[in-house]
């Protein structure tokens, strides 16, 4: 088997598997716009990167992690919306990385790359950077999954029990946040957000427990980054748009079939 094809099933398969659990706190949580906004923020660590001539992976991981924590802390001291807030913060970072982008004239990397990712070319570092990423993040969420599970539930009642409720909104969206930054290769900028909600959603047809559906969104994950790199040999479609399709499709036949009635997840 050819490296890069190696290299692109790792990398895919490790986002995946890590992206479902994760992905499952945020359709619990609702937090789907604020996984947008660390996704667009991302094409900004980019421009920087090259503006600054720093590692590009290590700037984005920066730039959504500090764009986390800019969101968490704004939404204690709101005037407007959170949903408005959340939309102007996404388009205004991915607009002005476009522009910083236009203005650095830079060659080194390619626009439509970030946007809809690019799977197939993962370097050793990036697969490096991708594993180790997803390998921290999913023994964190193993590790906190009972306090994430009781104040996703009820938050009060998390924090009578001594939970440390701040503190755990505040992990949760950092660990979006490198996710987000290590996906980009794979998804890109546009559809990372879908990666981490679709294969939950789908997984929730199913589920009769929280455990369930997040094993099964890892499950249904790893099945899409299969199928997508499998349309992408035999059809020659983008990668990272053929992953999504191909959740989608998934979350499509589950939600049309006759399924028992079972517990809420």
């Amino acid at each position: 088997m050819a490296d890069f094809i190696l290299y692109a099933l790792v990398a895919g398969l490790s986002l995946a598997i890590v992206a479902g659990p994760l992905g499952s706190f945020v359709v619990w949580r609702r937090m789907s716009y604020f996984g947008d906004t660390l996704a667009h923020s991302a094409l900004l660590g980019i421009s920087l990167g090259l503006l600054l001539d720093l590692n590009l992976q290590l700037s984005i991981i920066c730039i959504c992690v500090l764009t986390g924590i800019l969101l968490m802390s704004m939404n204690h001291q709101l005037t407007v919306a959170t949903d408005t807030l959340l939309g102007i913060l996404a388009h205004s970072a991915l607009a002005i990385g476009v522009v910083l982008l236009a203005l650095t004239g830079s060659t080194q990397v390619s626009l439509e790359a970030y946007l809809f990712g690019e799977l197939l070319t993962i370097s050793t570092p990036d697969l490096a950077l991708i594993v180790t990423v997803s390998t921290i993040v999913f023994v964190i969420l193993l590790s906190f999954w009972n306090k994430f599970l009781s104040f996703t539930v009820h938050e009060e009642l998390a924090s009578i029990e001594g939970v440390k409720v701040e503190k755990l909104r505040y992990l949760l969206v950092i660990l979006m946040a490198v996710t987000t930054a290590a996906a980009l290769k794979i998804v890109g900028v546009l559809l990372i957000t879908s990666l981490l909600i679709i294969p939950p959603a789908a997984a929730r047809q199913l589920a009769r427990s929280p455990e369930q559906m997040a094993i099964m969104a890892g499950l249904i994950g790893s099945v899409s980054v299969l199928g997508g790199l499998t349309a992408a040999f035999l059809a020659n479609t983008p990668v990272g748009p053929s992953i999504v399709v191909t959740a989608a499709l998934i979350f499509l036949v589950l939600y049309l079939l006759p399924i028992p009635a079972k517990k809420h997840t």
